[in-house]
């Protein structure tokens, strides 16, 4: 199944080896780590799960800490790990958005060529996404530097598991009203937010927004995507694992089961990860080979 994984967390080594220690100040990441589906991956993990399932590009993140010198680590490798597979890989940067100087490193993580923000957890890093008060510099900072910006979000409703926070489809469409400028993907399809777009006044808040299939095979059925195609809304989806907790063979078969057309399937897999990555004037990083910079199809 040919896509771009547009969710995939990486860790440097420093923080793989050092991770009890830092899961004494940091909480969040403690929690989640010593989780039983909890797994490491580096960006070598990634290229021979690349190879194998015929991933044709990653967008890579790490961990978004609350303290900002973990996340500038975290940030570094994503670096070098995306200029020394180019052909491969786009970056997503990690900051504490309430931190001071948050806003240098995403400024930084741009001029280096990464094309967003994310994953951020509002629980982990304690940031409430629907006061504008706490939020509107991280939006300002992310819309200045022409980035996307990925949130972890939860349904408010069914099982419980490790990390999954209290930041639901409410709390994501206030963000979206109070910034409808910035272009932003929910996670785990919104944690149900997608429905809401049958609203027309949502439909219209949401613009900017996109939602992804990180860990969706453990949060609902692959009819789900049935719907999501019938409600026309299939081009605002991006594919995403969440590897290395989750790999391509569940997606496969959760796409086999759906019933979508092959066109909708591409478009969720791949075509929608191009036209974003091409609007964040990454053209020549967009795996469409027929895009380069200066000049398109």
């Amino acid at each position: 199944m040919k896509n771009i994984d547009f969710h995939i967390h990486l860790y440097p080594p420093e923080i793989i080896r050092d991770a009890a220690a830092i899961s004494e100040r940091e909480p969040y990441f403690g929690a989640l780590t010593k989780g039983k589906v909890h797994k490491w991956a580096t960006v070598d993990d990634l290229l021979l799960r690349m190879e194998r399932d015929e991933v044709e590009r990653a967008v890579v993140g790490s961990f978004a800490f609350q303290d900002l010198g973990l996340c500038r680590l975290c940030n570094d490798y994503v670096i070098d790990c995306v200029r020394a597979h180019q052909d491969k890989l786009d970056g997503l940067c990690v900051v504490p958005p309430l931190a001071a100087g948050f806003e240098a490193e995403i400024a930084r993580c741009a001029e280096a060529g990464l094309v967003g923000v994310g994953e951020l957890f509002p629980d982990g890093q304690n940031i409430d996404i629907t006061d504008i008060s706490q939020t509107w510099r991280l939006a300002k900072a992310v819309h200045e530097a022409n980035m996307c910006l990925m949130w972890h979000i939860a349904d408010p409703v069914g099982h419980d598991y490790v990390g999954k926070g209290s930041a639901g489809p409410k709390e994501a469409a206030a963000f979206c009203v109070n910034h409808p400028e910035v272009r932003v993907i929910f996670a785990h399809l919104g944690g149900g937010l997608w429905v809401y777009e049958l609203m027309p006044e949502m439909r219209l808040y949401l613009s900017n927004a996109m939602y992804d299939l990180a860990a969706m095979p453990w949060l609902c059925e692959a009819r789900a995507l049935k719907t999501i195609e019938a409600a026309g809304l299939a081009e605002k989806f991006l594919m995403g694992t969440d590897y290395p907790i989750l790999g391509t063979a569940r997606y496969e078969k959760l796409f086999a089961d759906s019933g979508i057309s092959a066109a909708t399937a591409d478009a969720i897999n791949r075509l929608n990860a191009v036209a974003l990555l091409k609007r964040l004037n990454r053209v020549e990083n967009s795996a469409d080979p027929r895009q380069s910079r200066g000049g398109g199809a």
